[in-house]
């Protein structure tokens, strides 16, 4: 494959070239699932990916659960929202966690949507550099290096830069890639979540992605990065058009996803973070398709 940027952060960090991005390995989430969350969360390390990403507006708490379920691979926040948990609070949290666990989590954090913190949201990259700032000056300061931001815009992205080791960028095409690394330089941290589809049939991978791609194309914050993208208001409607979803979505067989994994390293990634969709993706614990990327993309623990 395609060797990563490798950049300062990237390499400090340890995250790997490749991760799982996952909002259904949140343990203790009330639903009984506790022991196949950790099942999988044993898996995942086991076929070498580097880092798993707790995804839907993960909690501290909810990254300690997989920490205490793995030995060496990096977890992270994919993200926490600033409007649901105060910053000396997690602050707190994520020195205990990392004191616990040899420095393997990530904070991740981001500012979310309107829509999912109503009355909260206002100013959000003023918010996001004012939590930032009470990350710096809690008793237990969260370091720079060990956080990155949901950075899509410039100003954002500079944010990330500058205050912490880069950015964890979500729906995203491979040109943006390019045009994120551009904009962060060589050093921080550019670790884009892609989501993908497994399945040859394309009409079929297409409609799993539209399902769920639904919600997202109703969010401001990724149609106005979309729209910097090239793309307009046609290109949302109905979950979203082929030429949008063949952009930011990787479908077919493995092998071709690798090649996409490989174009996001080319184009700038120093790790990828996979979250593979299925029909219900905050649920579903797809672990034979975390088996074939693996096999795929090589890591050291598919061939076992």
């Amino acid at each position: 494959m395609t060797s990563p940027a490798n950049t300062t952060a990237a390499h400090e960090l340890g995250l790997g070239t490749v991760g799982i991005w996952s909002g259904a390995l949140r343990i203790s989430d009330g639903t009984g699932r506790d022991g196949a969350i950790t099942d999988a969360v044993e898996e995942i390390e086991a076929l070498g990916y580097g880092t798993i990403w707790v995804g839907g507006s993960a909690s501290v708490a909810d990254a300690e659960a997989v920490l205490a379920a793995t030995h060496h691979l990096r977890v992270a926040t994919g993200i926490l929202s600033i409007w649901d948990h105060p910053a000396d609070r997690v602050a707190e949290e994520a020195c205990d966690a990392n004191r616990a666990n040899e420095d393997r989590f990530v904070l991740g954090i981001g500012a979310s949507h309107q829509v999912l913190a109503p009355d909260q949201y206002a100013k959000p990259y003023t918010a996001m550099k004012e939590y930032l700032t009470a990350l710096d000056e809690a008793p237990n300061p969260v370091p720079a290096r060990q956080r990155v931001l949901a950075a899509l815009g410039p100003k954002m992205l500079q944010l990330s830069k500058e205050r912490a080791a880069g950015a964890h960028p979500y729906l995203v095409t491979e040109d943006y890639v390019a045009e994120a690394r551009e904009a962060l330089g060589v050093g921080p941290l550019l670790a884009p979540e892609l989501k993908v589809v497994l399945d040859d049939n394309l009409d079929r991978a297409r409609e799993t992605a539209r399902a769920y791609l639904r919600f997202y194309l109703e969010l401001p914050n990724y149609t106005d990065n979309l729209r910097r993208a090239g793309f307009g208001e046609a290109d949302f409607e109905d979950g979203g058009s082929d030429a949008l979803l063949d952009a930011v979505v990787a479908y077919g067989g493995a092998e071709r996803i690798r090649a996409r994994v490989a174009a996001f390293q080319k184009a700038g990634a120093d790790h990828v973070a996979l979250q593979v969709v299925t029909p219900d993706p905050m649920r579903d614990l797809p672990i034979a398709e975390w088996r074939a990327l693996a096999a795929a993309l090589e890591l050291p623990g598919s061939a076992g």
